[in-house]
């Protein structure tokens, strides 16, 4: 392979695990640091600090893929390493998109504006909701496991070791169709639901600008600019996602190929989504905001 293009996605990649994990490391720490201060912690402040510590594992997860893919390509091959490395992707993974999908749904019900029965009860149980969310996608979680399981016991009962290496990338791409399915099928079922909250929130913000026209300029301007802001965040979200997704389908879908110059491209853009979308959150977030503005002003005072 080109050493100049390895040298290259290498720094990007590098330059993405950084940002991620600076990023989700702030937000782990204020959020801590204000539980630690005020003795208790916000539902959104649960969930941010939920996802930012599975944004860690999963930036982990995915170094140990890329040093692995690049010095030792050929023990991705081993039945050990197979298992290992798809059981925690899918694990880490799962949680990442679900527990962002859960911050999706909090803001969409709290910001968004329906006089229906059904969405006032959902509003007022909120945090049971995305907690009951979030327990209904453990089972889903675990059918991926099993799936996962199945396609490497599968492969692992055709293969014969002692055949020769274009028979052993033969049933190798094999078993890289038999993943691509349930993995593309698990990503996509929470990007469907935060699309949906995306056409709604718009709806939302649709009714409200027309039924609110004759009121009180301050409050319609209060609540657009939630409306706004939750949009952007749910835009960057949904963008960034389908980034992440394209690059997994790109990433299965090559190893079939075995073209390792596409692969390590496609690694080096599903970083992109746990990396950048730590920064969209502090953005979106008046207190990490503040808190991000604070701290070159506590760097200085602690040397």
């Amino acid at each position: 392979m080109d050493g100049v293009l390895v040298i290259t996605l290498t720094i990007i990649f590098i330059a993405h695990f950084i940002i991620g994990i600076l990023g989700n490391g702030f937000i782990v720490m204020v959020n801590c640091l204000d539980w630690v201060k005020r003795r208790k912690i916000t539902s959104m402040d649960q969930i941010l600090t939920a996802l930012a510590i599975s944004r860690l594992i999963l930036l982990l997860t995915l170094v140990i893929d890329w040093r692995v893919s690049i010095i030792y390509p050929l023990l991705l091959r081993t039945i050990t390493m197979l298992r290992i490395f798809h059981i925690s992707w899918a694990v880490t993974n799962h949680f990442s998109i679900w527990l962002a999908t859960g911050l999706c749904i909090f803001y969409f019900l709290k910001i968004a504006i329906f006089s229906n029965p059904l969405f006032y009860y959902l509003k007022w149980r909120v945090t049971k909701l995305i907690a009951m969310t979030l327990l209904m996608s453990l089972v889903l979680l675990g059918i991926n496991i099993v799936m996962l399981i199945t396609c490497i016991d599968v492969w692992i009962y055709k293969s014969n070791w002692d055949m020769s290496y274009n028979s052993s990338s033969r049933l190798f791409a094999e078993y890289s169709r038999l993943i691509l399915f349930p993995s593309l099928m698990f990503t996509l079922i929470p990007f469907v639901i935060s699309l949906a909250i995306f056409l709604l929130l718009i709806f939302s913000l649709w009714k409200y600008l027309r039924n609110m026209q004759h009121n009180a300029p301050g409050w319609r301007n209060a609540s657009t600019l939630a409306h706004i802001r939750a949009l952007q965040v749910i835009i960057a979200f949904l963008l960034l996602y389908i980034t992440f997704f394209l690059s997994v389908v790109v990433e299965v879908w090559t190893v079939v190929m075995e073209n390792m110059r596409v692969i390590l491209v496609a690694q080096v853009m599903v970083t992109i989504f746990p990396a950048v979308h730590s920064c969209v959150l502090i953005l979106a977030n008046d207190k990490m905001r503040q808190a991000w503005l604070l701290l070159p002003w506590w760097l200085r005072c602690s040397w």
